[in-house]
């Protein structure tokens, strides 16, 4: 179970930054595939608020990569 747990750690801090390039990369498509409309505000709120998710995520896999919630 603990070979489990480190292996999602690894999974969960590789999660997080490729979570955040993905969001960054759609909202960078979407304000240029329309850029009169206003879009910039939503994106920016849903970045703003996604961000230290995906950070609390690495975090997590950090502890786990280590150890840390072996019993």
């Amino acid at each position: 179970m603990n070979t489990i747990k480190r292996i999602l750690g690894i999974f969960w801090l590789l999660a997080g930054p490729a979570a955040i390039a993905l969001l960054i990369y759609e909202a960078w498509a979407r304000i240029t595939a329309n850029p009169v409309q206003d879009v910039y505000l939503p994106w920016v709120i849903i970045i703003t608020i996604f961000t230290p998710i995906a950070i609390g995520l690495m975090i997590f896999g950090y502890y786990a990569l280590r150890g840390e919630y072996d019993s």
